[in-house]
């Protein structure tokens, strides 16, 4: 069932007069303090790569997260693609992808030449299906295939069960590349989402818990990789005084502006962090009593809840996930299905993948509601009283 629910630009209450103030799942939070650090850099005057502000926003990532090396790249695809370029992705390897995922995670190791070969998600977190992995793995090792990589996405900010994951990996001799790019903030037993993997993504765009507008990072222990990637992301400029090449390059280096911006909002991150927060425990306190509902991933108190997304089933609840966003879409408020899964992509429909069936029921069941640290109180009381609204005409 495709569901596809776009921003609405002005909608208008049965009877009622026109909705001009929408409210978006995961607008983006800048305020003075971002300003003033875009004007800073501004007024510096560097504005290449080598300037200080960039330098400086790697470094700071680097200690939030506990990592030896960042590399700040120009979005979270292009940080992915070098990711999996720096551990032997190519057109001779299958890398392995969660097919509950947006599509950049699967067009990253295109890129490289390598293919994708799915797996489905466990149903509680959306996460990838550690336990189908083992033997997807074995298979791909009988066939002769090089596995170059698992790619393991922390969903809506919550982590993969890497208890489970990275001992399974180490045991096939399959490095993890880990797409943190919702999961900034995040931590697992302690330990912070993104440093997982050998190499580790975050993105920055503009609907993340942090942006930069549009932006990534690569992080890593690894000071070779993280060289190897910082080469090929700066077009392969050898280090002599003219242009050469000796590796074909990508022009994939973050702006030294956009780094003021990231530097501003990774002073806020925590706030941030909290807000979310309390906009999950506001949702899950509105379904606890709901039957037949309940929120995707819930009660993991490391999660930075970037997304929350409800999960309905309509025989129990009486109504459908596409109800609720019909409802609220006319209210003004954005709501949308998880991702459709890669496999039921026409662009990778002729892929390998092992299913259980879960990630076609998430997409089918699920609703993800307004989330972002920048909704208003105002905009938070209208979306938690649309859908209270919906509930009462339902009991």
């Amino acid at each position: 069932m495709d569901l596809i629910h776009h921003r609405p630009p002005v909608a208008r209450r049965s009877g009622g007069p026109a909705v001009t103030d929408p409210v978006y799942l995961s607008p983006p939070d800048i305020g003075a303090l971002e300003e003033s650090y875009l004007l800073r850099a501004v007024r510096a005057g560097r504005f290449d790569p080598d300037g200080p502000e960039l330098g400086a926003f790697e470094r700071e990532v680097a200690a939030r997260v506990g990592v030896g090396y960042a590399l700040g790249l120009s979005s979270g695809t292009a940080a992915l693609h070098m990711a999996l370029l720096a551990v032997g992705a190519g057109p001779d390897s299958v890398v392995v992808v969660p097919t509950l995922t947006f599509a950049a995670t699967a067009n990253a190791v295109t890129y490289t030449g390598a293919e994708p070969v799915f797996v489905d998600c466990d149903a509680a977190t959306g996460n990838l299906d550690v336990g189908l992995l083992s033997a997807l793995l074995g298979q791909l090792t009988d066939a002769g295939r090089r596995v170059a990589a698992v790619l393991a996405v922390d969903i809506n900010g919550r982590c993969v069960d890497y208890d489970r994951l990275l001992p399974l990996c180490a045991a096939s001799g399959v490095p993890v590349v880990e797409d943190a790019a919702q999961a900034l903030g995040s931590t697992y037993r302690g330990r912070c989402a993104g440093t997982f993997g050998r190499v580790g993504i975050y993105s920055f765009s503009h609907n993340k818990i942090m942006t930069t507008s549009a932006g990534g990072m690569l992080v890593s222990d690894d000071a070779a990789l993280v060289a190897r990637a910082r080469h090929l992301a700066t077009q392969a400029r050898e280090p002599v005084p003219h242009y050469e090449h000796r590796d074909v390059g990508y022009n994939y280096r973050l702006s030294t502006l956009l780094a003021a911006l990231g530097r501003a909002q990774l002073s806020r991150l925590d706030t941030m962090i909290a807000r979310r927060r309390s906009l999950r425990d506001r949702y899950a306190r509105l379904f606890a009593a709901v039957s037949g509902t309940r929120i995707l991933g819930a009660g993991d108190p490391g999660s930075n809840c970037w997304l929350t997304s409800l999960v309905v089933e309509p025989e129990r609840a009486g109504w459908h996930a596409g109800d609720l966003a019909a409802h609220l879409a006319g209210l003004g408020v954005e709501s949308r299905p998880m991702w459709k899964p890669m496999h039921r992509q026409p662009v990778y429909a002729d892929r390998q993948v092992v299913l259980s069936g879960a990630a076609d029921q998430l997409f089918a069941t699920s609703l993800s509601l307004p989330s972002g640290s920048a909704l208003s109180d105002e905009q938070v009381e209208r979306v938690i009283g649309g859908i209270a609204e919906f509930l009462a005409e339902r009991r």
